[in-house]
């Protein structure tokens, strides 16, 4: 799988300023193309069955740099090879943080993808400044809807009332436990309540090991935080996206919780990052909170470990999970072509419908009869599917990179860090987000 260093990169550093300045220089407060992306030429209705059209190359972007890359490569040569004749798609991989300050500047000069795939987070930038064209008539041929996916996953592929995606699958954060640390006070699986968690945490100290829940203060600390958040019944930002509600009463007991695990001695003071998920790779820690890209990544390093995969714990009164999605787009480049949207179209709809594959580099896949194939049934991340509501998603606003990096996760590890109370942290954020939020409503035309 990709390299923590690598998903901080395009999580936790997706709203860098240099990628906004590049977003800026794309189009500044106006859309790519002269049209705000509309087609130079009118494209087919898409009618869905195979394509019709002539012999078409389609430009793909992705950045599957890491270990689910031969994965998602084995899905394309198996496509390629079907149809010989028909498309070709020719494969560009980068890595995130280079691939998304690119994407815009290259649409605008006509030498982008045509296809790509994003994160959900992204959606809402990229198509306000009409990057992305709308899909809204290969899921109405193909009569796909939210019965057909996640709900919530679904429904964030909408920016202002038009479908810029189709997701191919869930990212979350899971709970790792050590199967060892835990047969110590006789438990065969993680907790999933708040008590019985706390009780765990104590049993171990008991039991030996120290400090059986290491809290960081950046990566994953952020998505930590939202979860609880979540969790204890709030919400990240106000349905128009002028105001940031993660300062709420809600919010201070979710960051309350994470600092009180070091103030109980379950953590150290000031883990530095990535050493939580090292420590629990060489079975010095019995939990951990970690994506679930690091399901193959402990296959392979890790093992003579050996560990359980659990949904992260209700500590609020709501099970509910961070997580992320790619997604796959259509640029405004292909839809210049008539038969590149056709053709783009078609993939899109088969690599979606038949991504087993893609289960196997540890994601969930996002269409429910994938989801439910029984060849993918034992892999550990498709427990973490059991209830689909408990995932959420950043909401599509434009920008809001740029406020997670820059408020939010400042927020967070100013308290983790014990610079700051929670509550003078978080209002702290707020007031920065705030701004932030203004200015990107002023620079997206929103």
């Amino acid at each position: 799988m990709t390299s923590p260093l690598s998903r901080r990169s395009f999580l936790g550093l997706s709203g860098a300023v240099g990628l906004t300045a590049t977003l800026a220089a794309c189009g500044g407060g106006t859309k790519i193309g002269a049209d705000a992306g509309a087609p130079a030429a009118a494209a087919p209705t898409f009618s869905g069955g195979e394509y019709t059209g002539p012999k078409v190359t389609l430009e793909f972007w992705n950045g599957f740099t890491g270990g689910d890359g031969p994965h998602f490569r084995a899905m394309l040569d198996a496509f390629n090879k079907q149809y010989a004749g028909k498309i070709e798609v020719r494969n560009v991989t980068r890595r995130w943080e280079d691939l998304y300050p690119a994407l815009p500047t290259a649409i605008a000069a006509g030498k982008g993808p045509d296809v790509a795939v994003i994160h959900i987070d992204w959606i809402g930038t990229f198509a306000a400044r009409s990057v992305l064209t709308p899909l809204d008539d290969v899921v109405s041929a193909l009569k796909l809807s939210d019965a057909d996916f996640i709900p919530a996953i679904w429904n964030a592929g909408v920016y202002e009332g038009k479908r810029y995606a189709v997701p191919l699958d869930v990212h979350c954060l899971g709970d790792y436990w050590n199967t060892a640390h835990l047969d110590k006070i006789g438990l065969k699986d993680a907790p999933a309540d708040k008590a019985g968690y706390e009780n765990a945490l104590a049993e171990l100290a008991k039991a030996g090991v120290a400090k059986p829940f290491w809290m960081p203060s950046k990566w994953p600390a952020h998505l930590m935080f939202m979860s609880l958040l979540w969790q204890n019944g709030g919400e990240l930002y106000s349905q128009d996206g002028a105001k940031a509600l993660w300062g709420s009463a809600e919010g201070e007991q979710a960051l309350a919780w994470m600092v009180e695990q070091i103030d109980k001695g379950r953590s150290p003071e000031k883990v530095a990052i990535d050493t939580q998920y090292a420590a629990f790779k060489n079975d010095k820690v019995s939990f951990t909170w970690d994506g679930i890209w690091q399901i193959n990544d402990l296959k392979t390093n890790a093992p003579s470990l050996s560990w359980g995969l659990s949904p992260v714990p209700a500590i609020g009164s709501t099970p509910a999970v961070w997580s992320s999605s790619h997604n796959f787009v259509m640029t405004a480049q292909a839809a210049k072509d008539a038969n590149k949207v056709q053709a783009a179209k078609f993939f899109i709809d088969h690599i979606s419908s038949r991504s087993t594959e893609w289960a196997r580099a540890g994601m969930i896949p996002a269409r429910n009869s994938v989801r439910q194939d029984p060849s993918i049934a034992d892999l550990p991340q498709i427990k973490l599917a059991a209830d689909p509501g408990v995932f959420h998603f950043l909401p599509a606003l434009p920008g809001v990179g740029d406020v997670q990096s820059k408020a939010l996760e400042l927020a967070v590890a100013k308290a983790v860090l014990k610079e700051s109370s929670p509550a003078d942290a978080l209002k702290e954020g707020v007031a920065t987000a705030d701004k932030l939020l203004a200015e990107n409503k002023r620079k997206y035309g929103r």
